[in-house]
């Protein structure tokens, strides 16, 4: 991560590694930048997340990648996918299960409540099938 090199009453900020980065930590509030790695790569996404404490900001910076929301039904995952389109503003509410499936190459941009990446969240494995299932409706989705 880069940040302007002199004193300035503007701040900016640039995230050139690949990966979770929050660079832009407040009292109260993040701004993190995910840059394309593998494990958000279909093929690798074997669960899904959730955020008790806050909601998620997702915004497109670059490329392509797929929003993805569940709920349960009998304690199987029901997916929402989502084509993320450039310059929109996606809002994850606390609570709701969510991953996020990219492209090489893409970049996205979160807000969420100060250090939810260190002790605010959970995870739910996904089994084979529901895996597959996943992978299948974002594969459609990138189709388009």
């Amino acid at each position: 991560m880069r940040v302007n090199g002199r004193e300035s009453l503007i701040e900016s900020y640039e995230v050139i590694e690949d990966g979770f980065h929050p660079f832009l930590i407040r009292e109260e509030w993040q701004v993190a930048q995910l840059n394309y790695i593998e494990d958000q790569n279909i093929e690798n996404i074997n669960k899904i997340d959730v955020h008790y404490k806050t909601d998620e900001v997702f915004i497109l910076l670059e490329g392509r990648a797929v929003l993805i929301a569940a709920t349960f039904k009998d304690g199987i995952p029901i997916f929402e996918l989502e084509l993320m389109k450039q310059n929109i503003t996606y809002n994850i509410p606390k609570n709701m299960w969510h991953n996020i499936a990219m492209d090489v190459g893409s970049k996205v941009l979160l807000v969420e409540k100060s250090n939810t990446h260190l002790s605010d969240f959970g995870h739910f494995n996904l089994d084979e099938e529901q895996r597959l299932e996943l992978k299948y409706k974002v594969e459609q989705l990138f189709k388009k």
